[in-house]
C-alpha cells in the first residue's frame, strides 16, 4: 500500500470564485481520522461546506461525506482519487468558501477531485508497510558485533538500543521467523526476543 510521505499538507485552488482548500492528513485509524475532522470543522466553521473522505486498513475501511453539497459531488470523487492512487492511513478534507457562482454537479465532481489530487500531488507518496515490532535481548559480549549487522539487513529497523542488565534492541522487521531464525544462528540460540507490537515503515 502507499501513504502519504508527509504528515500534513494543505493545497488550495479556486474555482468560479470557490475556494476548494485540500488538506490531506495522515492518520493511524477511524478514532484518529474522526478526531481530525472535527478539530478541522471547528477551525473552519465559517466554511460553505467542509467534505471529507479517508481511507485506512489497506482499504478495509472507506468513508466520504458530502457535507450539504449534492450527494455524490464531493465526498465520492474524493474517495475516488485516494482509491485511485492506492493510497491508505489517510483522511481528505475540502473546506469550500462559495464564491456566488453555482458549479453544477459536473462541475463540483470535478471540483473536488481535482482539490485532492493536488495536495495529494503536493504531499508525496512513499510505500508503506506494518513490519511486526520486536525487542531483543542480548548479553554484552555479543550485542556490539549484533547491532553492526542488525544495521545491515534492509529487512530491519533497528529503533533504539538500550543498556541495563542486557542489552535490549527495539527493532522492527519485515518477517518475524526470518529474523528470529537468523537472530538464533548468529548469537548460538542466546538472543531472547518477545513481540512488542507493530509500526508503519515506509520502504
Amino acid at each position: 500500500m502507499r501513504g502519504i510521505a508527509v504528515a500534513e499538507c494543505t493545497v488550495e485552488t479556486v474555482v468560479n470564485r470557490s475556494r476548494f482548500v485540500c488538506t490531506v492528513y495522515r492518520v493511524a485509524g477511524e478514532g484518529e481520522a474522526r478526531e481530525r475532522i472535527e478539530a478541522h470543522r471547528r477551525r473552519c466553521w465559517d466554511a460553505s461546506h467542509n467534505c471529507t473522505a479517508y481511507v485506512l486498513d489497506g482499504g478495509a475501511v472507506e468513508r466520504s461525506s458530502d457535507d450539504g453539497e449534492p450527494a455524490g459531488t464531493a465526498g465520492a470523487p474524493m474517495l475516488e482519487v485516494l482509491r485511485g492512487r492506492g493510497l491508505s492511513e489517510v483522511l481528505a478534507v475540502v473546506t469550500r468558501y462559495f464564491g456566488g457562482v453555482k458549479l453544477g454537479t459536473g462541475g463540483l465532481v470535478r471540483a473536488y477531485g481535482s482539490a485532492v489530487s493536488r495536495a495529494v500531488e503536493a504531499a508525496g507518496t512513499v510505500v508503506v508497510a506494518v513490519w511486526p515490532r520486536l525487542r531483543v535481548r542480548l548479553d554484552y559480549d555479543r550485542a556490539g558485533s549484533l547491532e553492526g549487522l542488525l544495521r545491515l539487513r534492509e529487512d530491519v529497523r533497528l529503533l533504539a538500543v538500550e543498556f541495563g542488565p542486557v542489552v535490549v534492541f527495539d527493532v522492527a522487521c519485515a518477517d518475524v521467523e526470518v529474523l528470529a531464525g537468523w537472530l538464533a544462528s548468529q548469537t548460538a540460540g542466546a538472543a531472547e526476543v518477545e513481540p512488542a507490537g507493530a509500526m508503519r515503515v515506509e520502504l
